[in-house]
Parts: C-alpha cells; structure tokens; sequence
C-alpha cells in the first residue's frame, strides 16, 4: 500500500522535487489506466516519465542486505 503524499499535494511540486517513490507509484498507476486517460492525464504521466528518465531510471544503484535493487513504493 502507499503511503506518502496524494496527487493533489503533488500537482503543486515540481516533479524534480518528488521522490522515487512517489514517481514509482503513479508511473505504475497511471501506466495501468493509460487507455482511460484525458490529455491532461497524459501531459502528467509523460511528465513523470521524463523525470524518471532524468534521474537515469528508478533502480538502486547497489542491493545489500536489507534492500534490492528495485525501488519500492509502499
């Protein structure tokens, strides 16, 4: 489940500002009712695709003994 800020906090953030988590989830989200989407909700989800793609993607650049390298959202 996740927890963290709503998508009405987050429309007021810069998406530089958001954190992995958060990019994580609503990519996965959005990404999932992609065929339902208005423009506005596509403008947003390409947004957040360009934001991850600047970071260099969503992946731990190393695993250890509590966390993998996947970036987890909840």
């Amino acid at each position: 489940m996740y927890v963290g800020r709503d998508m009405t906090e987050l429309s007021m953030v810069a998406k530089s500002e958001w954190e992995n988590s958060e990019l994580a989830f609503f990519h996965h989200s959005l990404q999932q009712i992609a065929p339902y989407l208005n423009s506005e909700g596509v403008t947003i989800h390409q947004e957040i695709i360009e934001e991850i793609e600047n970071r260099g993607g969503l992946k731990r650049q190393e695993a250890d003994y509590t966390h993998g390298t996947h970036i987890g959202y909840d």
